[in-house]
């Protein structure tokens, strides 16, 4: 999994803490933010864990400077609807193996032409170099890793290259906008490590300054000509020792907007700030995995415990309880920002709480095989702040069922995974994803495929691989989601995961701007904010 995904999965109890950790002091931080001038936007932001390269930028202090800086083929509305950026057309042929992509005349901010040469050979860099984001060309013919050329990547001319995929993909040019795809200056390559502290770019803004561990700014790309023209003279990233000193710094005009309010304020927050405090879902998903192998949970008797699991959960009394409100009850197994979401899904009222009902499945589970287990467990890393929602979670369980129901710790994220990683977890576990680029098909595929890369509980289904299947070969946007939804319908018979929740994207904005919108992916949309 990618680092986005990662921290999601390590955190998304405590996701805005988790999203921007970050160094420096608090102290430094106020008296940046403090320093800007008329028209800079002063937002809060995290030290980059690596140089300003976007195959090798996966976290989110890097990953929002250097959506910044660059542009790709497509760009993600605040919807997350994929608009076409630099690509004139991205032209599929008839099973979604192959596409042709043709560019729009651009430059980057030194004023030379952007080209196919300039994506492709960006491509080849970040696998021949087994960067952080190589895993995202994993489908492209002649993928492996260090490999100098990707055999699937041609240039036909300055403004033309073709893309050749291992197996279909009808989400592709919907993946085109993630940060991993794209493109480099070719003076890159002279001295990568030179450019990687001062690039050339493309996108809407171009780097002013970087002063390491405390703050950067971004000033509007004289030469950019897409689609996120700037409407602000600059952003100011200031790198916040805590939450709660940007919290303090909103509250005294002091920053701007704040993406990731600190939990010691949930309970005063939207009262302090009011309508410009902010609380919308956002592209992340989670859960709890009961694995294939776990004994009492497979076929008729295991159908049936699952749901009367489900049915025991009162997420609506957890999420307002524990996370006061900054979390949505779930309704499927993706994310309500997401392209052609519905909850309109035969099967999803097993997310219902109904203790009588659950209880009711238990006892017809215990004809077919008597339940013997000490208790119900569900694994959690102690160092991820899921001990409030797994305790309640149980607890709830424990009330509807009669059953013993108690969480199960790790002392940390990387002893949790490795059982779950090496199959010998015996125990339910949480589980959770992040969106890599808005697709269903990013939450189903990874987790529930069969062989899927993140399919932890083994789940294997062949019907719905046959659906998500033809949603990957489907030749429009609504047959792929029509797919979907019958993908979902085997899930929810199956129930290979418990989905309980999606995080929110919970920050505030002073002020002293105007035009804040938080997009799918719980950023604000930087380059629309403009100062009163």
């Amino acid at each position: 999994m990618t680092l986005k995904k990662t921290l999601a999965v390590v955190s998304v109890a405590t996701l805005p803490l988790t999203l921007a950790a970050c160094g420096g002091d608090s102290d430094s931080g106020s008296t940046a933010a403090s320093g800007s001038g008329d028209g800079i936007i002063v937002v809060n932001g995290s030290e980059p864990q690596n140089p300003l390269i976007p195959a090798n930028t996966n976290e989110t202090g890097g990953g929002r400077i250097v959506d910044s800086l660059y542009s790709g083929l497509v760009y993600y509305d605040g919807d997350g609807e994929a608009q076409n950026e630099l690509a004139e057309s991205i032209e599929p042929n008839d099973d979604n193996t192959e596409f042709t992509v043709k560019l729009k005349e651009s430059t980057f901010s030194d004023g030379s032409p952007v080209t196919a040469n300039n994506f492709v050979d960006a491509w080849n860099y970040a696998v021949a170099n087994d960067q952080l984001n190589a895993s995202f060309f994993s489908n492209i013919k002649g993928f492996k890793e260090g490999v100098e050329k990707l055999e699937g990547l041609k240039v036909v001319d300055d403004l033309t290259f073709t893309i050749a995929l291992n197996s279909p993909e009808q989400d592709f040019p919907a993946q085109l906008g993630y940060s991993a795809f794209y493109p480099l200056h070719e003076s890159a390559y002279d001295d990568m490590d030179a450019y990687d502290q001062n690039p050339i770019t493309n996108g809407p803004y171009k780097l002013s300054e970087w002063n390491h561990n405390q703050d950067a700014t971004v000033v509007p790309n004289e030469e950019y000509k897409g689609g996120q023209t700037p409407q602000n003279d600059g952003i100011k990233f200031v790198f916040y020792a805590s939450q709660d000193a940007a919290y303090a710094d909103l509250l005294s005009g002091n920053l701007d907007v704040l993406d990731a309010v600190p939990d010691s304020a949930f309970d005063v927050y939207e009262a302090d700030l009011g309508e410009r405090a902010v609380n919308q879902p956002t592209a992340v998903f989670q859960s709890f995995t009961l694995g294939e192998n776990l004994e009492h949970f497979s076929g008729k008797e295991g159908a049936l415990r699952r749901q009367a699991i489900s049915h025991a959960i009162n997420r609506e009394e957890i999420t307002e309880t524990i996370f006061k409100g900054t979390r949505t009850p779930a309704k499927d197994f993706t994310s309500p920002v997401l392209p052609g979401y519905t909850e309109d899904i035969k099967g999803n009222e097993v997310l219902k709480y109904d203790p009588e009902k659950a209880k009711k499945l238990w006892e017809e589970a215990d004809k077919i095989n008597k339940w013997d287990n000490p208790s119900l467990e569900i694994a959690y890393n102690s160092d991820g702040g899921h001990k409030s929602w797994v305790d309640a979670t149980t607890n709830s369980v424990k009330n509807a069922l009669g059953i013993e129901a108690v969480g199960a710790p790790y002392p940390d994220f990387k002893s949790l995974r490795d059982e779950v990683t090496n199959r010998t977890i015996k125990t339910a576990f949480r589980t959770g994803w992040q969106a890599d680029f808005p697709s269903q098909g990013n939450f189903l595929a990874p987790l529930y495929k069969t062989g899927g890369s993140s399919n932890d509980g083994d789940y294997a289904n062949s019907d719905f691989d046959k659906a998500l299947d033809e949603a990957l070969t489907a030749h429009s946007d609504d047959e792929a989601n029509k797919k979907y939804v019958e993908a979902q319908e085997v899930l929810f018979k199956d129930l290979p995961a418990i989905p309980l929740w999606y995080a929110n994207a919970t920050g505030g904005y002073s002020e002293n701007v105007d035009n804040v919108v938080f997009s799918w992916k719980s950023q604000p949309v930087y380059y629309n904010i403009t100062k009163k």
